[in-house]
C-alpha cells in the first residue's frame, strides 16, 4: 500500500514553474553531496512539471522516499515545495547521470515504473506523477534489479509454486499488468511452453532480444519452463528468477542463461 499524503497548498504558487536551462556551466566531473543542486552525475526531482520548483538531488537509488518527516528524503533547494517530502510528491525529474534511472509506483522497487535516459530531462507520466515511491540506478550492462523471492501465494489460475504463478505474479506486480491471469485478453495461456503462443494472440511483443523485466519463454523443455529476467549483460547473456527449476515447487535463480534451442536456455522473450 502507497502512504496516504496530505496535499500542500502553496499560496499564490503558480501551477507550473518555468523550466531551469538544463545546460549547466562547469559541472563537476563527480556528483557532489546531496545538496539542493542537481549537479553532474545526480538523479534529481522537481516539485513542479518541467523542472520547476525545489529538487532534491541524489546519488543512488532509493527503494522508499519515506513519507513521514524527519526521516523522509526531502526537498533541498529554495522554491516551491522545499522541505516537503519527495515520496509521492515529485512532477518531474532531471537524469544526469551516466546510467538510465527507473522510477517506481511503489516501494521497494515495485509496480509501474518510468526510465529515464542518462542526461534526460522529463515529466513524470500521469501514474507516477505526485505517486512516486523511489527510483534505481540501473546498471550499464542493460539494467539489473536485486534478486528476492517476493511472490504472493496467489496462483492466478496457474499451478501453486509453479514457474507460471511465479512469472503471472511479476507481470501483475512489476510491469503494469495488476490484472494478468491465465485467462488474461481472453485467451488461456496454460502451460509455460505455450506463453509466446498465448502473448502473440494478445498482441505481447515476443522477440529473442533479453531486457530486464521480460518473461523469458522455455518451449522445448517438457511442458516448458518461464522465468523473469533480473539482468542483463554486455556479452548479451541474462539472469533470472524462477520458480520450480532447480528448487522443486520452490524460488530459485540463475545466472547468465542465453537465448538458445538448449534444454536449459531460453527460446523467446515476452515484453509486456
Amino acid at each position: 500500500m502507497k502512504n496516504t499524503r496530505m496535499t500542500l497548498t502553496v499560496a499564490g504558487a503558480a501551477l507550473a514553474l518555468a523550466a531551469p536551462l538544463l545546460t549547466a556551466t562547469a559541472s563537476p566531473a563527480f556528483a557532489a553531496a546531496r545538496d539542493g543542486v542537481c549537479d553532474s552525475g545526480e538523479f534529481c526531482y522537481y516539485y513542479n512539471s518541467d523542472q520547476g520548483g525545489s529538487l532534491s538531488d541524489f546519488t543512488g537509488s532509493v527503494s522508499d522516499l519515506g513519507a513521514t518527516e524527519p526521516t523522509c528524503y526531502d526537498f533541498k533547494s529554495a522554491g516551491a515545495g522545499q522541505g516537503v517530502c519527495v515520496k509521492n510528491n515529485a512532477a518531474s525529474v532531471w537524469n544526469r547521470s551516466g546510467q538510465t534511472v527507473r522510477v517506481y509506483y511503489n516501494s521497494g522497487f515495485l509496480g509501474h515504473s518510468q526510465d529515464f535516459a542518462p542526461g534526460q530531462a522529463g515529466n513524470l507520466d500521469a501514474t507516477l506523477k505526485n505517486n512516486e515511491a523511489g527510483h534505481q540506478f540501473l546498471s550499464t550492462g542493460g539494467g539489473s534489479q536485486n534478486p528476492v523471492n517476493d511472490y504472493d501465494g496467489n496462483a492466478r489460475g496457474f499451478a501453486q509454486n509453479n514457474c507460471t504463478a511465479f512469472a503471472a505474479y511479476r507481470i501483475a506486480s512489476r510491469l503494469g499488468v495488476p490484472g494478468f491471469s491465465n485467462s488474461y485478453g481472453g485467451t488461456t495461456w496454460g502451460n509455460a511452453g505455450t506463453w509466446d503462443d498465448a502473448a502473440r494472440r494478445v498482441g505481447v511483443t515476443v522477440n529473442t532480444t533479453p531486457a530486464v523485466g521480460a518473461i523469458a519463454v522455455n518451449d522445448v523443455h517438457k511442458v516448458g519452463h518461464v522465468a523473469y529476467v533480473n539482468a542483463v549483460h554486455s556479452d548479451g547473456s541474462f539472469d533470472v528468477e524462477e520458480y520450480n527449476w532447480n528448487n522443486p515447487l520452490a524460488y530459485g535463480t540463475r545466472t547468465h542463461v542465453h537465448v538458445s534451442s538448449a534444454q536449459a536456455d531460453f527460446q523467446w522473450m515476452l515484453h509486456f
